[in-house]
């Protein structure tokens, strides 16, 4: 289980022999499993305790009835200082928090930098408690991931207990910033897409409570959102929960089009953060200048929405807006909050500031629902359907959309609001939902990234064996090189010291200008009349393929089924040669791999 290579403190040497002779793995994995839940409800306590202090004292003394012109300054402020805090002392990325840890399981081993354990709570507190319109989850779902994978490689653990591990703390602070166990074990199979295997499942269901009971200590019995139900459902809702699944999915796709679409054109100033500062926090003050509701999280709009019961509640959430006092305008309002949000979240994490996604899919999946069901509601469409129970479907519908998570939209929902009344009809949005995005986008707003590049883990087994196999791995650089000039002489020298059949032709520059399959050169090898008449440039020919050192192991198994070649050259971005893959060595590593993933 633990890896030979220790450079370790002698305090720490003298732990792990002691544990190695004491307690089991599997007792010591479930230890660390309830560490990592410790850790991770701490770490969510901390980041919203800082957050809420610095909301206080930057909006305590605002108005209801007018607008405020400090929304204007807050958010370029928060996103400055936290790409300063990032630029000067993280000196790393840290956005795309769970877009970071799925990028470790596949292609890192699993390991996350020991920063990432502390660096996203400061500067998503920065940047959420002065306004960023982006969520708290992210960051602490990657600070507790950060722990378990730190606190797996302080062991020496395995690749497949750190992955475990990682899982551990992605759960746990699911479960503890909910208080939701099971959305926490949910996530992480349907995120993650970590395997439930008995192995790993009775560690993360370990850290998930471990996380919801010390937050239940930390911070007392409230619930992040409050709901009562009012309205019992009833069947003749079914067409209307059918409609809102698929109009939370449409609402989804617009999420994460419009999402890849901003990001795109920030990163064309990647090499210039004044500009992308000044874009950002400039789109985003005005955003929330106009619509406040958009100010952080938002958590206090959805409470309302949730909590609301006539339109004089409802219109709560024009407050300290240019729309205050008019609640005939409630409408285009919320309308206009939905379109803008996704905009608000980009601009926050675009200008420099550190949030993830998951809050905003929950702003936007409460407002969808209430539009949706006030519109229905105004125009007579069919039977009643209460706002307040649609805005609160409507967010488990937006969440499985963006996330392609319907079961953790579910079980989320239902435990943070104790809406389990509403179960069915949780289920029939969210799944309604999944159904609509899946139709235009295959993966989620978390895993696209990666699923472009060839290195998204999935449940498949075969397709997660390649994942996780680096190219680095089985390339073989101990090959005999000729260059185009030498003679047949000097060739057969070469092959008696190859460990290969090929011998690669390359120029002085390092370039592949083809290969030598000694099989193939069998006929004049062995006469040595011959040995001044031929050159390699003569003999050499075209490889059956060339493989990229950045192309993945699924391509690259690809090309040698249709090639069937024993073996492949490896090729950088300037066509240099870095190796070969020996198709025998690649399917014997690959075997292993799929039976460590199978193993129980």
């Amino acid at each position: 289980m633990e890896t030979t290579s220790d450079k370790r403190p002698e305090w720490l040497k003298k732990l792990h022999d002691w544990r190695k002779e004491h307690v089991s793995d599997k007792m010591f994995l479930l230890i660390l499993a309830f560490l990592v839940g410790l850790l991770s409800a701490v770490a969510a306590f901390v980041l919203h305790s800082m957050i809420n202090v610095i909301v206080a004292m930057l909006t305590g003394r605002f108005t209801n009835d007018s607008v405020n012109w400090l929304y204007l300054v807050y958010p370029v402020i928060g996103i400055y200082l936290t790409s300063l805090f990032v630029r000067y002392i993280v000196r790393d990325n840290i956005s795309h928090g769970i877009t970071r840890i799925l990028y470790a399981i596949s292609s890192n081993k699993s390991r996350l930098k020991s920063h990432n354990t502390w660096s996203s709570v400061i500067a998503s507190a920065i940047t959420i408690g002065f306004g960023g319109s982006v969520g708290a989850e992210a960051p602490i779902v990657l600070t507790g991931s950060a722990i378990g994978s730190n606190l797996g490689q302080l062991f020496r653990m395995d690749r497949k207990t750190l992955m475990t591990l990682v899982g551990c703390g992605a759960a746990g602070a699911i479960a503890g910033i909910f208080k939701a166990p099971i959305a926490g074990l949910v996530f992480t199979l349907e995120v993650l897409l970590i395997d439930m295997t008995m192995s790993s499942l009775l560690p993360i269901l370990v850290s998930c409570v471990t996380a919801t009971c010390f937050t239940y200590i930390l911070s007392g019995d409230a619930a992040l959102f409050t709901f009562h139900l009012d309205n019992e459902w009833n069947v003749q809702r079914i067409p209307a929960c059918l409609l809102l699944g698929i109009f939370c999915g449409l609402m989804s796709l617009y999420f994460i089009r419009t999402m890849s679409f901003a990001e795109g054109i920030f990163a064309r100033f990647k090499d210039k953060p004044y500009v992308k500062l000044a874009i950002g926090g400039s789109m985003l003050s005005l955003l929330i200048f106009l619509f406040p509701s958009l100010f952080g999280e938002g958590y206090h709009s959805i409470n309302l929405l949730l909590n609301g019961k006539t339109e004089a509640d409802w219109a709560e959430i024009l407050n300290n807006s240019l729309f205050a006092g008019h609640q005939s305008m409630l409408i285009v309002y919320v309308v206009l909050v939905l379109l803008t949000k996704v905009f608000a979240t980009s601009a926050t994490n675009g200008g420099g500031g550190c949030g993830g996604t998951f809050a905003p899919s929950l702003f936007v999946g409460c407002f969808s629902g209430f539009l949706f069901s006030r519109l229905w509601n105004i125009y007579q469409v069919g039977v009643y359907v209460p706002e307040k129970n649609f805005a609160l479907m409507g967010m488990a519908g937006v969440m499985s959309g963006v996330m392609h998570a319907p079961l953790t939209g579910i079980f989320l929902i239902a435990e943070l609001t104790g809406g389990y009344s509403l179960l069915l009809p949780l289920m029939i949005v969210s799944v309604s939902s999944y159904l609509t995005i899946i139709i235009f986008e295959p993966h989620s707003i978390y895993g696209a990234r990666l699923a472009k590049e060839g290195k998204l883990l999935t449940h498949h087994t075969d397709h997660a064996a390649l994942t996780l196999m680096s190219l680095d791995s089985v390339i073989e650089r101990d090959y005999m090189a000729v260059n185009p000039d030498m003679e047949l002489g000097q060739i057969v020298n070469k092959i008696s010291r190859s460990r290969s059949t090929m011998l690669p032709v390359i120029d002085a520059s390092g370039a592949l200008l083809g290969e030598i399959d000694i099989m193939s050169i069998r006929k004049v090898m062995f006469r040595i009349e011959l040995y001044h008449h031929f050159k390699a440039s003569q003999l050499m020919q075209e490889p059956a393929a060339t493989l990229r050192d950045s192309a993945p192991m699924t391509s690259v198994m690809r090309t040698f089924e249709a090639t069937r070649a024993d073996w492949l050259p490896v090729l950088n971005a300037d066509g240099h040669l870095r190796g070969y893959i020996s198709r025998q060595r690649l399917y014997t590593l690959y075997r292993k791999m799929v039976h460590d993933i199978s193993e129980d």
